[in-house]
């Protein structure tokens, strides 16, 4: 099966957060409510360094695809 990079999620329990699930490796949760980071990988340390600047890269990406979302539903 296909996925999009990045996923758009909510859920009832937490009315006030947005989630957008990032599919490819590394692959996290973002809440977009609070910028948490919830990582669905496991990393060594020699990673974190790489891991850092990926990591902001992302996030951008992924503030893009929500603003992206959100314009496509006006």
């Amino acid at each position: 099966m296909d996925l999009p990079k990045f996923i758009l999620g909510d859920n009832t329990d937490f009315p006030e957060s947005i989630f957008i699930v990032h599919t490819e490796y590394p692959r996290f949760i973002l809440n977009l409510e609070n910028d948490s980071i919830k990582w669905l990988e496991s990393f060594s340390s020699s990673d974190e360094e790489e891991l850092v600047t990926q990591t902001k890269k992302l996030i951008e990406e992924a503030s893009v695809f929500y603003d992206r979302e959100v314009s496509r539903y006006e």
